[in-house]
Order: structure tokens, then sequence, then C-alpha cells
């Protein structure tokens, strides 16, 4: 990976508009989008969305979002996380509108973490619903959600990218999950 010290002049010219710096960032920062996708897309049983198109869509998202702005490396992950996020939840939506007839159940299933990848199915769907519920309450519990479930980083990396303590990292995971279980449950019951 190329210096930090120019990831962050990239970082700080893409926050001002600068679509070549956002262009750097992104070659500089590739693998481990790859690999935040790979990881991800790892137990899906399709091959539609597979993790080199996962990158270039949520790219196109970065690219064509005119209010993405980075205010650092951190930053920059996080919105990647909701890129990815973003496609493929319609990834996941459009699949079932033509599988099912846009049919879908409703789920009450939430995994520990997401280390044999997400899902791509109506689970993801409900969750999609209750992380937008969760980011109305308290966005920053929806962030470590995005950047662990979705961007598939460890406790420790978000840690790292955030700046705060593993252990708070955790215990904002564990109020995070059971704010989604609870969240799951209500639209079950609905």
């Amino acid at each position: 990976m190329n210096d930090s010290a120019d990831i962050t002049q990239w970082l700080d010219a893409a926050r001002d508009g600068n679509r070549e710096a956002l262009d750097r960032v992104l070659g500089a920062l590739y693998e481990e989008l790859h690999a935040m996708a790979r990881r991800q897309l790892a137990g899906a049983q399709e091959q539609t969305l597979d993790a080199t198109a996962l990158v270039h869509e949520a790219y196109l998202k970065l690219v064509g979002s005119s209010n993405a702005r980075f205010g650092d490396r951190a930053h920059f992950f996080a919105y990647a996380a909701t890129a990815m996020r973003s496609v493929v939840v319609d990834h996941v939506r459009q699949r079932l509108a033509v599988k099912r007839g846009g049919d879908m159940e409703r789920v009450t299933e939430l995994p520990e973490d997401a280390e044999g990848g997400i899902r791509l199915d109506e689970d993801l769907l409900a969750l999609d619903r209750a992380l937008d519920r969760l980011a109305a309450v308290d966005p920053r519990l929806a962030q470590v959600v995005e950047l662990r479930y979705f961007g598939g980083l460890s406790e420790l990396e978000i840690a790292a990218l955030q700046d705060r303590s593993e252990r708070s990292i955790r215990r904002d995971w564990q109020k995070a999950r059971m704010f989604l279980l609870a969240s799951l449950d209500d639209e079950q019951a609905a």
C-alpha cells in the first residue's frame, strides 16, 4: 500500500472534490476494498455478484455522490462500507423481485458476525431496514455495524479506524446487535 501521508493528502483533495485524488485513493486502497468484498461474498451461493463487481459498483457510488467527503481513512472506509451495503441490498432486491415477483418473507436472524460472508437473501433486506432504524437513533452504532458486517472489518480494525478502544467497539457492536434483533422481532410481529 502507498504511504499513508500520500493517502491523507489524496483524501484531503478528494474532500475538496478532486476526482483524480479519489481515483488515487481507490487505487491505493483497492486491494483492501477487494478483500473486504471477498470476505463478505464468501458464503454467497449465487455467482451474479462477485467481489470485483461489488468494489466497482461501490466505486461508482463513491464518485457519483456529490456529498462524498472523506476526512480521513476511517471516513473513507465507513463511506465505502455504506456504498457496499447499498450495492448488495440493491442487488438482492432486484434478484428477489425477479425470482419471487417481489414477495419477500420477514425473518428474524442476525448472525454474530459476517465471517462466513453475508447471505444475499431476505435476511439482508430485513437487516437493511433495521439498520436504517438504528441509524436514525444512533448513527455511530449503525456505522460500527456497517464496518463490521458489510465492510468485514474486525472490532480491532474498527477501533483503529475510529481511534477508539476495541472494548468500546465491542460494546457498541453488542448494543447495536440487541437493537437490531429487537427491531427485527418488532418487524416480524407487525
